[in-house]
């Protein structure tokens, strides 16, 4: 049995005027997950040295175009999982969150795996999750969208 190696992870919450969240959906295409797929919030795995809310700053940046301030850490946690390649790891995540002006995003990530793993992305309502059969991450999602948008509106986060 491989031992999981550790993977401190930033996660975003990016949320748009209609107070729904960006979602991508990914694809194992390959390796002993072949065609396993969930959403998930953007981000990943931060970079030797690099900072939880610096990885954040940089994963919105590559996987969304926007070069925004990120909020402060709203949710945290500890995730057990495999990667494509079925190696186990654990994923300390701090999530963050992002409020945008608009639903527009250009994705421009230079890592060819990941792009070759997202195969879709979509605004969800907590609504939509809490109904949804598909397979999502983080899966208390739906429960913490209300609390977030009450305790975190537009005119609280950076740059407002």
């Amino acid at each position: 049995m491989t031992r999981p190696q550790s993977r401190p992870s930033a996660r975003l919450l990016v949320i748009d005027p209609g107070g729904r969240v960006l979602l991508f959906r990914f694809v194992y295409r390959d390796g002993p997950r072949a065609g396993f797929s969930f959403w998930a919030t953007p981000g990943g795995a931060l970079e030797p040295g690099e900072s939880f809310q610096a990885a954040a700053r940089r994963e919105l940046f590559e996987e969304t175009g926007l070069d925004l301030a990120i909020g402060p850490q709203v949710h945290a946690r500890t995730n057990r999982f495999d990667l494509p390649d079925g190696m186990p790891v654990v994923a300390e995540e701090r999530f963050f969150l992002v409020r945008v002006a608009e639903k527009r995003i250009a994705g421009n990530n230079p890592d060819a795996r990941e792009r070759e793993m997202i195969a879709d992305r979509h605004w969800w309502s907590a609504a939509t999750l809490s109904r949804t059969a598909e397979t999502i991450f983080p899966e208390e999602l739906a429960e913490l969208m209300p609390r977030l948008l009450a305790q975190y509106s537009p005119s609280l986060m950076p740059g407002s």
